[in-house]
């Protein structure tokens, strides 16, 4: 590395790599270019009692023997100001960092290396959103108990900002303020829908012709595991919609460049509602694990939060003050993500400064933003956007973003709503208002009932007259595919989506499982591009259809199993044609090994296996050596490589196999993965497979959590995804009757002093879980005292 690097370009080298909530690329072993550690940094340290003043009134945080704070108020107002004071206390970094990168404000900290990142934000404009989210909510009871989180993050931030990363990086945090509560919700919402595949086809159309687009970017499937089970929720088949993949390609520059900044891969969940029917005791039973972006700091923040009238834990995201995945005194609920296409893109003529709009030219509504730059020069920007929404532009190539984000939503007020449902009525009522982003919604409740919901606004595109698939880059400038009731920027009427009793959905299911697999054979309305690979689908169906089947009730212990299950459905399929092939091939004596252990497995991804650590290489030679031939001689890179289903099936005279056979490309893969194990010199699945993917944000080994060998992967229900960190970002289990339990991949505390800050990711990457109790408990308490009380 150059010797000439600065501190704040080190930093922004790192926060350069990607998008907050996504695994950052580290740089490590340069400590001793940050600011040295003192003044508030070490009273981080400081884990004594104390009293804070509130201008709310009184309310306590006990934190529990695993960090997690116990937060009661003799009003709402009171409980929310604690509660901001809590996260800032234990997430401080992390609220600033994320909200800076949303608003495109990094490199005002680190520098010009962090630039393209700040100019995509801006010129998406996440802050324009969020402050009309705000224009919605503030008047608002939940707005009202945002105003009171803000002020006590605010006496965190703008008195204490212990957080040891503001004295490595020597700034202090800027007040937060309800537009960043906002901001959050925005960033959760594209991190879970911000998906530019439709560019991604669109050019892979135009570079390698349509039909091999639609062969290796299937609209569908070909599975029997949705997640509606022999439903129907209304005529019309999404197929029937029609494709247009390749109608307006867009740059290639610009769709690698976008690239960058869209939902990470591997976002998805488990999730899986059970009724008393089916359960040893006769109550329902949620399990949830939601698998987003690894890091440290978890994604998620866990929180047990009590007034006279209301009683929830579960976890958040930090920055936001209510509780999004958890329990109450009624019910329990949670979320995976439904895959269910909220972002559209357009071309349009232009001319000097304006763009065609069904026979008119107008303006673009233009705005210069400036981009400060720590020790650098600063960058002027210009934010375009349509009557669509924003305009995407870099070096002279663009396009026109349609996102329901783009909008003012009522997310943040259905959440709160869910802290204080008291059954299954307030929780559709809840839902209805749930805007943004589309979800699959499971819930249970102590009264027996049990419900599947896709949330969100889910756009209706018409041409002609006749509803279309959003898989295409529309015409702008003729008005194709526009979303009629959507005032981006603005407050929506949202006449012209889908209503909310026509969206899938079952009330009173026997049981019911998700994991981003197709919602429903045949939906009333378009709903998906693509939905993620069924794998865990499909297994997680298989387990429940057995168990029920089998007469044995299911039970608490039975859910935490199917959590930990690690049979991956892509080595049942392959690795009994890859030894075959191999078997039969000449001079292949020196994979015997490797083929013996291949032989015996029983397709379980586990640490302590030869036989994973073999598959797991051979797959990523096997794609590789499939599909760079023909992609890199038409200028695509891997980026652009289908899904794992669609490599499996390739039969054995696939075009994407060349001059070889089928037969030949695996066992020359095979040569080459046994080549990468012995030069890693790694000897098990466990050596390949670490926590040491879980990466601070700042790259710094001390920041970093310690190294333990993991199970699973990113086709298996006990999600792990070491290539591109994500996974089982929270793990619960809810019985109605009965102890829930859960677990942090971490620890709560993003303090790296705290005892708290690793003290779950030894459970966490064992499978085993903690206590997830309502009762108010914990040794270190924080009291709020009215203003002027002491």
């Amino acid at each position: 590395m150059d010797g000439k690097l600065t501190r704040r370009a080190l930093i922004g080298a790192i926060l350069a790599g990607g998008a907050v909530g996504t695994a950052f690329s580290p740089v490590r072993g340069y400590l001793e270019r940050f600011a040295p550690l003192s003044g508030s940094a070490w009273d981080a340290t400081d884990e004594t009692d104390r009293t804070v003043e509130s201008p709310y009134g009184a309310a306590t945080v006990r934190y529990d023997e695993y960090g997690v704070p116990n937060v009661t108020g003799e009003s709402e107002r009171a409980l929310y100001f604690a509660v901001g004071y809590a996260q800032a206390r234990d997430r401080g970094f992390q609220l600033d960092l994320q909200r800076r990168q949303l608003r495109g404000e990094l490199s005002a900290v680190v520098g010009d290396v962090t630039l393209d990142t700040d100019e995509f934000h801006v010129k998406m404009d996440f802050a324009g959103a969020a402050r009309a989210n705000w224009d919605l909510l503030g008047d608002t009871r939940a707005g009202a108990l945002v105003e009171a989180y803000t002020a006590g993050v605010n006496r965190v931030l703008a008195n204490d900002p212990s957080a040891v990363e503001f004295a490595l990086l020597a700034y202090d945090p800027d007040p937060w303020t309800p537009v960043d509560t906002m901001l959050m919700q925005k960033q959760i919402a594209w991190n879970l829908t911000g998906s530019f595949r439709t560019l991604r086809k669109a050019l892979v159309a135009d570079r390698l012709g349509e039909d091999a687009a639609n062969d290796l970017y299937p609209n569908r499937f070909d599975f029997d595991s949705p997640i509606i089970q022999n439903g129907n929720n209304g005529p019309g088949n999404q197929a029937d919609h029609g494709s247009a993949a390749g109608a307006h390609a867009v740059e290639p520059a610009l769709v690698e460049w976008l690239g960058q900044f869209e939902s990470p891969s591997g976002i998805g969940s488990n999730s899986w509602v059970v009724s008393g029917q089916y359960t040893e005791s006769g109550a329902p039973i949620v399990a949830n694990d939601p698998h987003l972006s690894l890091m440290a700091p978890p994604v998620w923040y866990e929180m047990t939060l009590r007034t006279d009238d209301v009683s929830v834990r579960g976890v958040t995201f930090p920055g936001v003050p209510f509780v999004v995945i958890g329990e109450n005194d009624a019910g329990a609920w949670g979320f995976t993500n439904a895959g269910a296409d909220a972002i559209d893109f357009y071309r349009y003529d232009t001319r000097d400064g304006e763009y065609r709009y069904k026979g008119d030219w107008r303006e673009f509504d233009t705005e210069e933003r400036e981009i400060a730059v720590s020790d650098g020069e600063n960058r002027r920007v210009t934010v375009r956007k349509t009557v669509h929404g924003p305009v995407i532009e870099r070096e002279g190539r663009r396009v026109g973003v349609a996102w329901t984000g783009h909008t003012a939503t009522r997310t943040t007020r259905a959440i709160y709503e869910y802290s204080r449902c008291s059954g299954l009525d307030d929780m559709l009522a809840a839902t209805e208002r749930f805007d943004s982003p589309t979800q699959n919604l499971v819930y249970a409740d102590r009264d027996g009932n049990t419900l599947y919901y896709v949330t969100g606004q889910i756009p209706i595109r018409t041409v002609d007259g006749e509803e279309v698939a959003g898989d295409r880059v529309f015409d702008g400038s003729v008005g194709e595919g526009e979303w009629r009731g959507f005032t981006p920027f603005g407050t929506s009427s949202w006449e012209g989506f889908v209503p909310f009793d026509e969206k899938p959905h079952v009330v009173n299911p026997d049981y019911l499982g998700t994991a981003n697999q197709r919602v429903v054979d045949r939906p009333k309305h378009y709903l998906a591009e693509a939905y993620s690979d069924p794998y865990r689908g499909i297994r997680i169906y298989d387990l429940l259809d057995r168990r029920a089947n089998s007469g044995e009730p299911m039970d608490p212990a039975f859910m935490r199993r199917m959590q930990r299950d690690t049979l991956d459905l892509r080595a049942k399929a392959l690795v009994p044609v890859l030894v075959r092939a191999a078997r039969e091939a000449d001079d292949t004596d020196d994979l015997t090994t490797s083929l013996d252990a291949l032989d015996a497995w029983d397709y379980r991804m586990e640490r302590d296996s030869l036989a994973a650590l073999v598959f797991v290489h051979w797959f990523e030679r096997y794609r590789d050596l499939t599909f760079s031939p023909a992609f890199e001689r038409h200028g695509l890179d891997e980026s652009s490589y289908p899904a794992d289903w669609v490599l499996q099936h390739l039969g054995p005279d696939s075009r994407w196999f060349g001059d070889e056979s089928r037969d030949e490309v695996m066992v020359r893969a095979l040569r080459q993965a046994v080549g990468d194990i012995e030069d890693a010199g790694e000897e098990t699945y466990g050596d390949y497979n670490t926590t040491d993917a879980l990466d601070h944000p700042l790259g710094l080994d001390f920041l970093e959590y310690p190294t333990r060998p993991m199970d699973g992967s990113r086709a298996t229900v006990n999600n792990y995804a070491v290539e591109n960190p994500t996974g089982s970002s929270w793990r619960m289990v809810v019985p109605m009757d009965g102890p829930s339990a859960g677990v942090l991949p971490g620890g709560n505390s993003g303090n790296y002093f705290s005892d708290h800050y690793d003290d779950q990711l030894g459970r966490w990457a064992d499978g085993e879980y903690k206590a997830m109790s309502r009762e108010i408990r914990g040794t270190l308490t924080i009291s709020f005292e009215n203003e002027g009380d002491r």
